[in-house]
């Protein structure tokens, strides 16, 4: 077998959706993610995406960058995905590689990954020097057959309204600040500030998994006081991208009240499964997707190098 590592290129897009789908079936991936997010990536990121060819067939790829947006400088990540098919080809370590040299040369300090909670994955990392850091658990939920929680939009608690992404298509900066406080104080091992307004309307408004009928957007008394945005592959899977509340008006039950309207949605347009990934930590969104019956399909644990330690 011929193995090689190599960029991404724009014929890749199919094999490289299809590998990502093999080793994370719950995520939604489609050929125009991936081309998009090669061609989108902002420059200071310097996001690359390589890829593990054998005889001719694409078999893993790594995306590559550092976290321009992080507060702590020096991080970059190195995520790994290789075909179930191809595990244990060295295609995997051969990637891996590649990417921290690649790192390395950009002066980074240290290379993340998520690696899932499984024997040969943990073991891959560790051997390799990597060291285990948060967890973050996908959960998945029958939406077509859970019973979903009843949706009564006649008795909204005062001051209340539900609307979709599509009815802030004219001025969705609102949305963007809602965004970008919540990721500000969302858990995690890399703390990051809320994007600039053009950035944000580049890879999360204009991200072509965003369904904007399905993400419903929390009104109080003209405000955006919560939201969950919704992906989806046409495949009949959603994605809970991000779900979150304004502080102002935290306490008060409108993430759950914006999730159930997007799960009602998704089930009305088709979608059959939902899924969402949070961090271990983040009670607050584990109770409620467990309270609309979501239930643990896989465990992930970021792991870290120091690079040149």
């Amino acid at each position: 077998m011929t193995l090689i590592v190599r960029d991404f290129r724009a014929a890749d897009a199919e094999a490289a959706a299809e590998v990502r789908r093999s080793a994370f079936p719950y995520l939604v991936t489609t050929p125009e993610t991936v081309a998009w997010t090669v061609a989108s990536a902002p420059p200071e990121q310097q996001y690359r995406l390589l890829v593990s060819e054998a005889d001719g067939q694409v078999v893993g790829s790594c995306a590559t960058g550092v976290f321009h947006d992080s507060s702590e400088p020096g991080q970059a990540f190195a995520q790994t995905t290789v075909h179930a098919d191809a595990r244990g080809t060295g295609a995997g370590s051969a990637l891996v590689s590649a990417a921290e040299e690649r790192l390395a040369g950009l002066g980074a300090a240290k290379v993340s990954a998520w690696a899932l909670d499984e024997p040969r994955c943990v073991t891959f990392a560790e051997r390799r020097g990597y060291r285990r850091g948060r967890g973050s658990r996908v959960q998945r939920l029958d939406l077509a057959g859970a019973a979903l929680p009843p949706l009564d939009l006649q008795a909204l608690p005062g001051g209340v309204e539900l609307r979709t992404a599509a009815d802030f298509a004219d001025d969705p900066r609102p949305l963007y600040e809602a965004d970008a406080e919540c990721t500000e104080d969302e858990p995690g091992d890399v703390r990051f500030a809320g994007p600039p307004y053009a950035e944000w309307l580049a890879l999360t408004w204009e991200h072509p998994a965003l369904d904007r009928e399905l993400t419903t957007v929390a009104v109080v008394d003209g405000a955006v006081a919560a939201f969950v945005l919704a992906h989806t592959d046409g495949r009949g899977r959603y994605w809970s991208g991000m779900t979150g509340t304004a502080r102002a008006f935290r306490g008060r039950r409108l993430a759950k009240l914006a999730k159930n309207d997007s799960l009602h949605r998704a089930r009305a347009a088709g979608c059959v499964e939902a899924f969402a990934g949070n961090d271990g930590g983040n009670e607050p969104m584990l109770a409620v997707n467990k309270w609309f019956g979501y239930t643990p399909v896989a465990t992930q644990w970021r792991y870290v190098r120091e690079l040149g330690a």
